[in-house]
């Protein structure tokens, strides 16, 4: 680790030819990857990424680079070719403070566990979901674990270190008959250690993929029309992630490349609708103690009964916007440069039961399981695949149907939502934007949109 004064100096070259802000990030991430396939160990790999960036702003105009070589010189020489870039009077940064402390409660790292003790659990789930029906032609499941150990030093003072534990199951079936071949895929994760196997009970979740992929066999092919949605809670709040939460980001709103420019206070949904992004829930997948500027992550509300409250907000966004950080400042690697990302985001539990929004919906859709999708964050047109839906007939779930594609408008859908179940739940995915891949929530409780578009290729029965 570099010595503090040491950075002290860097931060200071790095304001002398003009420059407002200067900021260094040291990042240390140790990737781990077991994938069992049927009853074989297929994949081991251990990867370490190991560097820092260096970022230097003046007003809002950005420099960046990132070297593997972590030490005076190489930062040096880095903070030089960056500070070229602009020219005017030399200022001084802040002395650098003391780091806050963390609140991790990890029990068992993965640095401390064998490869063999990931595969022994991993087998016994590969077998669940093999041996589920004869129809099954594969079965995967996979580890993914990864610590990133980070500092963060910039020319306002900030010195903070975080430690981020992530770790999730994959579980993936296949399923073939004379007609079709199809797949089902659950994929949980946690800021967690080993004991992510004590805290998700995966056996059922294993035989819930299995049965996933027998039921899409014989399911139907939907057809196209517009018509009643209900959406089931955890993964099912993708569509809110990307439709709603990418365009809230400062990212998009510092552009003006957004829906919801200039609409704080406004009403951009029904009032059924709350809706909050969270860097701090405890074990949450998305979750920091501080984000990727050294800020302390916490509870943003974005929508309160229907009334945008808030964006997400990073620093360099903020000067344009004339708005403070949200502590949403996010990059997946030291080779990026960080701006506004979400962490866990979730529309929030409402008051009706599921149960009852099914029975008191004559005709539509149950999305119970989403799929991949993409979204124009400037306009919030997206389209997402349906994983797993069932038909809902005289308020009754009826047949499987496949191939259901949602096609709408992110804020158009906010309006239409008019039932909000109490059985809020979260699903995990990994978020790509101009800063990298990183892991985040999606979140809701089963909700029902009064119309939309739905995709298809079957022919009405």
């Amino acid at each position: 680790m570099i010595d503090k004064k040491v950075l002290n100096t860097l931060l200071d070259e790095g304001l002398e030819t003009g420059a407002d802000f200067c900021e260094i990030f040291i990042e240390n991430t140790l990737q781990n990857v077991v994938r069992v396939t049927g009853q074989e160990v297929t994949q081991t790999d251990t990867n370490n990424v190991y560097g820092a960036g260096v970022r230097i702003i003046q007003n809002t105009d950005e420099v960046y680079g990132f070297t593997n070589q972590v030490n005076e010189p190489s930062l040096r020489k880095l903070i030089h070719d960056l500070r070229s870039s602009f020219s005017g009077p030399a200022l001084k940064a802040t002395p650098l403070g003391e780091a806050k402390p963390l609140r991790n409660q990890i029990k068992r790292p993965m640095r401390e566990v064998t490869t063999k003790e990931k595969a022994d659990k991993l087998l016994p789930l590969a077998k669940i979901i093999g041996d589920f029906d004869q129809k099954i032609i594969q079965s995967i499941a996979q580890l993914i674990d990864w610590e990133q150990n980070i500092l963060v030093v910039n020319s306002k003072g900030v010195y903070q270190n975080d430690e981020r534990h992530y770790a999730r199951v994959v579980l993936m079936a296949v399923a073939k008959d004379e007609n079709s071949m199809q797949q089902a895929y659950e994929g949980p994760g946690r800021s967690t250690g080993f004991e992510i196997f004590d805290e998700i009970d995966l056996i059922p979740l294993a035989k819930e993929t299995a049965q996933s992929a027998i039921t899409l066999l014989t399911a139907d092919d939907i057809e196209s029309q517009v018509m009643p949605v209900v959406l089931h809670n955890g993964f099912g709040g993708v569509i809110f992630h990307e439709a709603c939460g990418h365009p809230l980001e400062a990212t998009a709103i510092a552009k003006g490349l957004s829906p919801f420019v200039g609409k704080i206070g406004e009403k951009i949904g029904s009032d059924v609708v709350t809706a909050y992004d969270d860097g701090d829930v405890p074990g949450a997948w998305g979750r920091l103690n501080f984000d990727d500027e050294g800020k302390q992550t916490q509870k943003n509300l974005l929508i309160e009964n229907g009334i945008l409250k808030g964006y997400l907000v990073d620093y360099r966004n903020g000067k344009k916007m004339g708005a403070e950080s949200t502590g949403s400042s996010r990059r997946q690697s030291y080779k990026f440069s960080p701006t506004s990302r979400m962490n866990t985001t979730y529309i929030a539990a409402g008051k009706d039961k599921y149960e009852d929004i099914i029975k008191d919906t004559k005709y539509g859709l149950f999305a119970k399981k989403m799929g991949g999708g993409s979204v124009q964050p400037a306009t919030g047109e997206f389209n997402f695949a349906v994983q797993e839906g069932y038909m809902i007939e005289n308020g009754k779930l009826t047949r499987p149907v496949r191939g259901a594609t949602l096609i709408g408008h992110g804020s158009d859908v906010l309006f239409k939502i008019d039932r909000v179940a109490d059985n809020l739940d979260l699903g995990q995915g990994m978020c790509g934007s101009i800063s990298g891949s990183i892991p985040t929530d999606v979140g809701q409780p089963t909700i029902r949109v009064t119309s939309m578009t739905v995709g298809g290729s079957g022919v009405k029965k």
